[in-house]
Parts: structure tokens; sequence; C-alpha cells
């Protein structure tokens, strides 16, 4: 099959032809439709985080199932799946308590789920590999969607989407009638907000530097915006919050001046949710003595502690009840050809994602 291989950080993918083993125990092969482009490919594009070239990277798809592996149960030939990167093995002592994924059973990716003609192994990027034309990954990875539901809406929730408004439906729990912040108003904030919103939070404020991310995070819930450079900005944020600060803030960018100021816009006993992922080595400070003092909470939160068979259903729904925001989430979409194109439009910072199309013509 064809495929985008990374040989070089931060090279263009060249477009080659690769093998793509058949689905073993446990694991199912999809045709994928769509995929999208995450600042964490991007990331791995770059080598800003470990990986072993050559690899093919993509983790946000959607597609057909074409193959089941040995044991496979809940899914069939034809059925329509979003493909994620959260693999869980169901055994380990994370996976019991409830969140695959921090499953800690790692997957070797390099165990020749994709190789050159030739035999030479092809790093499975990110668990999935999904800049291709097919993928076979563990069966924990994929969530049916309706058949009708379009492709490129079932890339961005295998990702983006989940990230976001997981952080505040699943990490955080908001609570109805909560305060909210959200530093960055790309992607992954756009979907914090819409997760705030859907858990009830009456008071929802956007902080950017870019005026037309705070026109998008009013559309997608934002009660107030905020530009990031304004002076003044905690006292901003205190005067939208009867001078308590946020019951929550979420930090959805990986930017480490944005770490370091958050906990001063949060409440007594609040919370900062870490979102976003700066490069490996890139550190803040904290003074404990306030951390105590306030007794606020600095929690992560990967994939939005995302449950891929509970939580990707649920936003369909919420998607169909008009709840959901998704098509204005896509900035724009490319054929599997363009993928270099694409890529290069996503670095820029006002694109939310964009999708490739595997069956579109350029």
């Amino acid at each position: 099959m064809k495929a985008a291989v990374c040989r070089a950080f931060g090279a263009p993918l060249t477009i080659e032809d690769v093998v793509l083993r058949a689905p073993g125990p446990g694991e199912v092969q999809v045709s994928v439709g769509a995929v999208a482009i995450c600042h964490s490919d991007l990331g791995y594009l770059d080598g800003s985080w470990h990986s072993q070239l050559p690899a093919v990277y993509g983790h946000e798809a959607c597609g057909l199932v074409t193959g089941l592996g040995q044991g496979v149960r809940g899914f069939s030939v034809g059925d329509k799946v979003v493909v994620t990167m959260i693999r869980a093995c169901g055994q380990c002592r994370t996976c019991i308590q409830g969140k695959p994924f921090l499953c800690s059973a790692r997957h070797d990716r390099s165990d020749g789920v994709l190789s050159q003609p030739d035999g030479t192994v092809i790093e499975q990027g990110l668990d999935t590999g999904a800049f291709a034309k097919g993928v076979t990954v563990h069966s924990s990875q994929i969530a049916k969607v309706p058949d009708d539901f379009p492709v490129e809406l079932g890339a961005l929730l295998a990702c983006g989407v989940i990230t976001g408004t997981g952080a505040a439906i699943n990490t955080a729990q908001v609570t109805p009638g909560s305060s909210c912040v959200v530093i960055g108003a790309g992607g992954v904030g756009l979907n914090a907000i819409q997760g705030a919103r859907l858990a009830g939070a009456s008071r929802i404020i956007a902080i950017d530097l870019a005026d037309e991310k705070l026109e998008a995070a009013r559309e997608f819930g934002a009660t107030d915006v905020l530009r990031a450079d304004i002076k003044g900005l905690r006292r901003a944020v205190m005067e939208l919050t009867d001078r308590q600060g946020a019951d929550f803030v979420f930090v959805s960018v990986g930017v480490i001046s944005a770490y370091q100021g958050a906990p001063a816009l949060a409440a007594k006993g609040g919370m900062v949710v870490m979102v976003g992922m700066p490069p490996s080595g890139a550190s803040m400070t904290v003074e404990p003595v306030i951390v105590a003092a306030t007794a606020q909470t600095l929690k992560g939160s990967f994939m939005g502690a995302t449950v891929v068979q509970r939580d990707i259903p649920y936003l369909v729904d919420m998607w169909r009840q008009g709840r959901l925001k998704l098509e204005e989430l896509i900035s724009g979409t490319y054929s599997f050809d363009q993928i270099n194109e694409a890529i290069d439009s996503a670095r820029n910072g006002a694109v939310r994602r964009n999708v490739i199309l595997m069956n579109q013509s350029e």
C-alpha cells in the first residue's frame, strides 16, 4: 500500500510503497478514509519527541474495517470506525482501574506492522501509522461510528476533540455552574471550551493572543474572551469571577509562559488542568507554599482521559443533537498527494485541523 514515510526529521514526507502486515490476535485492519494532522504529529515530524526513523506518523483517522485478527469481538468487516492512538491491554494496573488511556503494556512500534518491501522495519508512529492507505492496530484503539457519519469528522474525534472535551468532562469533571478559563483557543482549546459547556459551566473565559481565535472561542461557547497580552490579565479574570478566580484553568497550549501564569488565574481550591504538550525538557517552576496555602490542584490530562468505546459514541450523539461543533473545526481538506502541503499549512497557528481525504483527487 501507499504511505507517507518520514526519513529525516524536518524534511518532507515521501509517498512510498510499504508493506502492512495482516492483523494478528486482537488486532484489526482498517482502510483509512480520512486522517487529520495534529500538532503532536508535527512534533514527531520535527524530532521534538523520541522516535526511530523511518517512520509513518498520523494518529487521527477514520475508515472501514477490512480485516479481523483472532479473538476480536464486537467488530465486523465493513464497520466504520474511528482509529485512535489509545491502545489498552485490559489487564495492567491502570486498565483495571478504569484508565485505559494510561495503559502500561507498551506496544513495540518496531514489531513489523509496517515494513519496506525489502523487509526493513518502519516505525508505526504513535501506535497508529495513519498517514497511509491502511492501518493494523489493536482492537482497543477503535470505536464504531454510524455508517452515515462523515469520515472527515470521525478523524477529528480520534484525538483533538476527545483531548479537549475529555479534559473538561473526564479529567477536571467540570461541575454545573462553575467558572473555567481556557488558555489557548486553538483546536484543543476550542474543544475544551465545548467540553466545559457540555458539562454545564456558567462562565467560560478564553484567553489567546489572536483576535480571530478569540472570535472562534465565542462561536464555540466562550462567554468571555481576553487577549493574553493585555496589562492586568489576572485582574481581568478576577473581575469576571467575582474576584475569586476560576474553578478550573485549562492550559491547552504547549507554552511554558502559559503554564507559569495559570495558577494565578485559579481560585482557592481550584484546579489547573495541564493539557498542552511542551517539548521534552521544557519546565515550569512552582512555589509549593502557594499551592499548599491555596489548596489548588495541578492535574495532567492525557488524551482527555478518554475511554474510546464510551466517549466517541457519546460525542457523535452530541454532534447529532447540535450540541458539538465538528465541521467548524476543519480548516482545509487535502488529497493524499498533498500531504506535505497540508502539513506546512498546519504549522500556521490559525489552522484548527487540516484533514487528508484518501479518496479525494487533487
